[in-house]
Formats: structure tokens, sequence, C-alpha cells
């Protein structure tokens, strides 16, 4: 979307700062070798009036548009501020700040897509008491892959950064609550992709919890809430119509990690590598495929 940053950024008034901000939003300061996990303090900050609110309300509206459709690294930090819209202090207006910096910063999002089978795969990943009020984040990365055990991975068709409204109460429960939001957005995507005329296998979505695998799979049998049962008896309902095949792999190799949680400014660095085409590499394309062209009329003038 060329040039949707700068008109939005000349609507809010916003200059480019002058130190680069790579990172969207704070991220909590990693404490190594601590014992214990401290929730973070609510802060008494002063409320806002009733103009900044709407500010606020504005920008999260206006790019939670672009983050839904090409730049998903802004996903997480919107849902954040979103959340304290209603009451919005001058801390959150101090976190909308460093998101328009970060927006300033960064140079257009760019996603390659490769031909593939047209096989929807997912990735699906939480957070446990990630957010305020003891609240949990799910996170998934949905792409058109091939029919294989693994589906490399491709350009995403949708990212999801969601905060769980409920209080979860273990990391497990989180990751269920993860899987049952991501299956219930992949049913919808199965419909329209087999209408297109692209038959689906069971779809495979992939998580990083073995606790949670085994429960879905039903290796293991755990006491659990109402709520928590609903879930899980749902997905293994799904499992058995062969409409999912949820499976694990280690943390590392799950993409949906990254709409979970709040990163340092270099994992976003590095994130942006992975997920999006540099400008550069788009520019070099645009000129390789326009000295083919060249070379091609050349060819058929000389003929």
């Amino acid at each position: 979307m060329p040039g949707y940053v700068s008109k939005a950024l000349k609507q809010f008034q916003h200059e480019r700062p002058k130190v680069k901000q790579d990172a969207p939003y704070p991220s909590a300061r990693i404490i190594y070798g601590a014992k214990k996990q401290y929730a973070t303090e609510n802060l008494k900050a002063p409320l806002l009036n009733a103009k900044e609110k709407k500010f606020i309300q504005k920008v999260c509206g206006k790019f939670l548009f672009l983050g839904r459709a090409v730049d998903s690294t802004l996903l997480c930090p919107i849902s954040t501020i979103a959340s304290q819209s209603s009451k919005p202090t001058k801390d959150t207006m101090a976190q909308t700040m460093q998101l328009l910096d970060y927006l300033a910063s960064q140079e257009d999002a760019v996603i390659t897509y490769n031909a593939s089978e047209m096989i929807l795969a997912a990735h699906s990943d939480a957070s446990y008491l990630s957010e305020p009020e003891a609240r949990s984040r799910a996170g998934g990365h949905f792409f058109l892959s091939s029919n294989a055990e693994i589906p490399p991975n491709n350009g995403a068709l949708l990212n999801i950064a969601h905060i769980i409204k409920h209080v979860m109460s273990s990391a497990t429960e989180a990751e269920l609550g993860a899987l049952y939001i991501m299956a219930r957005e992949a049913v919808y995507i199965r419909i329209i992709l087999e209408e297109m005329g692209h038959k689906q296998p069971p779809t495979p979505l992939q998580t990083d919890n073995s606790m949670a695998d085994g429960v879905v799979n039903s290796k293991i049998q755990p006491k659990r809430t109402k709520a928590m049962d609903m879930r899980f008896h749902w997905l293994r309902d799904q499992e058995c119509q062969e409409q999912f095949r949820i499976y694990w792999r280690p943390g590392k190799l799950n993409y949906a990690d990254y709409w979970t949680k709040h990163h340092p400014a270099k994992h976003h660095k590095n994130i942006r590598n992975e997920f999006f085409t540099p400008m550069i590499m788009l520019e070099m394309l645009r000129q390789e495929q326009a000295g083919k062209v060249r070379m091609s009329a050349t060819a058929a003038a000389a003929a």
C-alpha cells in the first residue's frame, strides 16, 4: 500500500523522529535469572481529555486497516492500545506516539507470495498472563502452502493478535484457547478455498505446547474447567471430522510467537526481514523484469 503511511502521518501531523524507532510498543524489561515473574503495575497516570482520546481512537482505526491488510507488526501494539482507548491515560498517549514514530521510521511493508498448492496451513501460539488484569494473548499465522507433513512457510494470508477475554488458569489452557480461536478462523477460510475449487485436506495447525497437543489428540485426559472442556472437545470433534490436523513443533519454529507479546527492537528488525520483502529487493526485481521486457522487444524488432 504505497503512500498509505505517509498520508496518514500527514493527517495526524506527525513528523519523522530524529532517532529511528524499531519497536512499535515498549517491551517489558528482561530480568535475567529472576525466580519470580511479576505483573506490570498499573500506574495512576492522568486521564486524557476528550480530544486526545479521539486522537488515539483515530490512530488505532487508521492503522488497524494497514495491519490487517499488509503490515502485521502493528497488530499487537494496536490491540493493546485499543484495549485502553475507553479510558486512555498519558501512558497510552506515549505508546501511541511510539507507534507513530515506528511507522515513520520503517519502509513500506511488502509481502511476497510464492506459488503453492493453495492448501491452508496455520501456526498457533499463546502467551500466558502477558497482558494487564491477568489476561493472556493468542497469536496466529495463516498461509497457503503445499500438502506436506510440515508445510513450508509462505506470505501471510492472515495474522491474528488477540487478547483472550477470560482469565486462563494455566499456560495449557491459554494454548488451547489460542488453538480454538485459530481453528474458528480457519473454518471460513477453508470454505472459501473449497468454493474457489481448491480441495482442502485436514488443515495442519501447529502448536508449540506439548500438553495442548496431548490433550487435543487424546494422549492426555486432564481435569479441566467447563470452558476448557468445551474448547478441547470442539477441537477433538473437528479433528475427527478431518477438518484439522493438530501437531507439535518447537517454539522457535512457530511463526505465531511474534504476535503473542511485545518484543524488543532487535527482534522486530529480524522479523521484518523474515516476513517482509525489503524495498531494495523489490526494486531489483522490477529492474530485472524491465530488462527482460526490453530484451524481448529488441529481439522481436530484430526479427
